[in-house]
């Protein structure tokens, strides 16, 4: 049977300001967590420090190299003692001092060579963090880890340049924490329940008292249907309309110091959204993957019983949600609305509930495997479900997005993302032919590797079938003075996206970023590229 992840009291206790933001399910997911992090530079460092403070169940550190002198000006983790010795063994035992509950393991081989010879390896872990990797290395680690289901996040920072990109075949999220999300209050379609107790309910009371503690849930769903019955059974739509259902609703009050009807003149925009799901939400429910099968992941399976649930008993709306804002009300009408929502709210979920067990019993597997709790959550988010899915490494590297690299690269905007995206490429290219990244070594030609760059760079962009398009030279000649180094100050920063996103995947919180995240540490910006 599925069932939530738990946590330890222990563990709430050192977690606490944290569990405030993705709770206690999401603490838990991310205890039962293991991570694989390749090449343990500023970057790799970074991002799993970050994961190790959060309470990540186990790491694995993957590197060959030893620690170096030239480690020590950009790696926090690794100190003058520590040099000749592993780089993957010196950061492992740092990152257990920072949070002895997690578990830390290293593999001292090198990233590449382990890609190459032992796929398999990859398997056991819940997520890879691989960072500084060549593109030959992204494009093969990227095969491996989508037949494993293992989630994959790539992260590379070169000089005041970096890059993150997650790729995973899908990812389902039922918690999607929107910044803004309009209240289930239902005042444009309410249920039987809701309606007799507006009723009940006279705005036209002579107790002044009284009047002003009237919930504006109740004015509104009652002009609402006073508006209706001289509008064709229509809610207002155009401005103008808007405009007067809002005189409407003023001209009901008696007082200017009437806070609840205040509260209803400022909330009407709440009777004007439109009524039943929205087009996202319909295009999951209408989603290939909602015929589902014996295979099919409890996600997919909630979205059939949702599906189901829409068509009949939810009469075109999901699952009401069933919690309710602060309001200006006496306290008996705000107690008896909490209980009416809170009674759709369980009455919806009982439906979702019986649902999903016949589904589930229809595809042959055990009617109880997906927990009451999880579709409760699934019913309280179920305006809010979002599912990304990702290209791969090698169709993106491959057949990119013509139109959307001519928009990228005629834009001012864009122009130094896209620049730096193509020129981290095509670094990787002038590597595999040089031996070398461009102004790697002091004794080198650096206008010569610069030539040699901007070379390699049209080309690649022909490939990409943008013809014509020649990226600025300025930008040549400073990925060439970058030499492939790390600065800390760009890892850390690179490093933390990437660590931010892991958190969003496993938790199954929050929406992880689309696309590839690019960031240009000379002009102190950031953009998002979907090629």
């Amino acid at each position: 049977m599925e069932r939530e992840p738990t946590m330890s009291e222990p563990t709430k206790t050192k977690y606490d300001r944290q569990l405030r933001i993705w709770g206690e399910v999401g603490q838990a997911a991310l205890e039962n967590a293991s991570i694989c992090l390749l090449n343990c530079g500023p970057t790799g460092s970074e991002a799993l420090k970050n994961l190790v403070l959060g309470g990540i169940g186990s790491v694995t550190v993957v590197d060959g190299s030893k620690v170096e002198i030239g480690d020590l000006g950009n790696n926090f983790m690794v100190d003058k003692k520590s040099v000749g010795e592993s780089k993957a063994k010196t950061v492992c035992a740092f990152l257990q001092e920072l949070n002895d509950a997690v578990r830390a393991n290293f593999v001292q081989e090198n990233p590449d060579s382990l890609i190459l010879t032992d796929p398999s390896f990859f398997s056991q872990f819940t997520l890879v963090v691989a960072t500084q990797l060549v593109e030959d290395s992204m494009v093969k680690l990227d095969r491996i880890c989508r037949g494993a289901k293992v989630m994959l996040v790539f992260a590379r920072s070169y000089g005041l340049t970096g890059l993150v990109r997650i790729s995973v075949k899908e990812h389902t999220i039922i918690d999607s924490k929107p910044d803004h999300f309009l209240d289930d209050l239902r005042l444009n379609n309410p249920w039987p329940e809701l309606k007799r107790f507006v009723e009940t309910i006279d705005l036209k009371t002579p107790d002044p008292i009284a009047h002003k503690h009237i919930p504006y849930v109740v004015i509104l769903v009652k002009m609402a249907d006073e508006w209706a019955k001289t509008h064709s059974s229509n809610l207002p739509s155009t401005r103008e309309e808007k405009r007067e259902f809002k005189d409407l609703v003023k001209s009901k009050m008696v007082s200017m110091d009437e806070d609840n009807y205040k509260e209803a003149v400022e909330a009407t925009f709440k009777v004007f959204a439109p009524r039943g799901i929205s087009k996202e939400i319909q295009e999951i429910i209408d989603d290939r993957y909602a015929e589902v099968g014996s295979n099919s992941s409890a996600f997919w399976v909630m979205v059939a019983a949702l599906k189901e649930f829409i068509s009949n008993e939810g009469d075109g709306e999901a699952p009401l949600e069933g919690s309710m804002p602060d309001m200006t009300s006496s306290t008996e009408h705000y107690i008896n609305l909490q209980k009416i929502y809170h009674t759709k709210a369980e009455d919806d979920c009982l439906s979702m509930e019986q649902r999903v067990k016949d589904i589930l019993a229809k595809v042959g597997r055990d009617p109880s495997s997906i927990s009451k709790q999880t579709i409760k959550s699934f019913c309280k988010n179920a305006r809010k479900l979002k599912v990304c899915r990702y290209r791969t490494i090698e169709d993106e590297f491959s057949n990119p997005s013509a139109a959307e690299l001519q928009k990228c690269l005629a834009s001012e905007d864009y122009s130094s993302a896209i620049g730096f995206y193509i020129l981290l490429r095509a670094v990787d290219r002038f590597a595999a032919t040089y031996k070398n990244f461009p102004g790697q070594f002091d004794g080198g030609d650096r206008e010569e590797d610069a030539s040699r760059l901007r070379a390699i760079a049209v080309s690649l962009i022909n490939e990409m079938g943008c013809d014509g398009y020649e990226l600025p030279e300025e930008l040549c000649n400073e990925m060439c003075r970058f030499g492939a180094a790390e600065l800390h100050v760009v890892a850390a920063f690179v490093g933390g996206i990437a660590s931010q996103e892991v958190i969003k995947l496993i938790t199954k919180q929050f929406v992880p970023m689309l696309g590839t995240f690019v960031f240009n540490g000379i002009d102190h910006n950031s953009q998002s590229l979907t090629l």
